[in-house]
């Protein structure tokens, strides 16, 4: 399985950081890269709670706890994991000067990007197929940047997907008391 896993990394970092670059791709990935940062998520996030309607709000709520929840979950199997970024490993790597002092798997700005899109699309479906494109855009400049690889994005897809799945299907309860306690009906 090991195996399987790195011949997939292996194609697909060398395909999307690689074969597929130019300076269009440059100048986009360089820039929507930060979209899946922890401080524009926390800020649009709670942007939602600070300045949206009573629903936009509730949704705000339930951002942020799928960002919360998905992060513990990144910043312990980081540390569990201990991965070396792409970069540090392969030659070759296109790498954007991009220098970062944690470890790679799995990706937090994945995990970040679809905590947000997924609470988002399931809150308002109509929003759905622009912000999950939006979210893999951003799982995929990781990748374009050379600070992960393929398969620490996947992860971090799984692992926002997960965290928003779960405080929306079992936790909509404590995000609604929560608003009621902050006086959002």
């Amino acid at each position: 399985m090991k195996d399987i896993l790195k011949r997939f990394d292996d194609y697909f970092i060398h395909l999307i950081n690689a074969k597929i670059k130019n300076k269009f791709l440059d100048r986009l990935m360089y820039r929507i890269t930060d979209l899946g940062g922890a401080v524009f998520t926390s800020i649009f996030a709670l942007g939602l709670v600070l300045i949206g309607n009573s629903r936009v709000k509730l949704i705000g709520i339930e951002a942020i706890l799928a960002l919360f929840f998905g992060q513990i979950f990144v910043q312990s199997l980081k540390k569990l994991m201990s991965r070396e970024r792409p970069y540090k490993i392969l030659e070759h790597l296109h790498t954007f000067g991009i220098e970062m002092r944690d470890y790679s798997f799995p990706s937090g700005h994945t995990t970040a990007s679809f905590s947000l899109a997924t609470t988002i699309a399931l809150n308002m479906p109509k929003t759905a197929i622009f912000v999950l494109v939006l979210a893999f855009i951003i799982g995929m400049s990781r990748v374009y940047l050379g600070v992960h690889y393929p398969t620490d994005v996947a992860a971090g897809i799984l692992i926002g997907v997960f965290a928003s799945l779960a405080i929306y299907l079992y936790f909509l309860h404590y995000v609604e008391r929560l608003g009621s306690l902050l006086g959002i009906s």
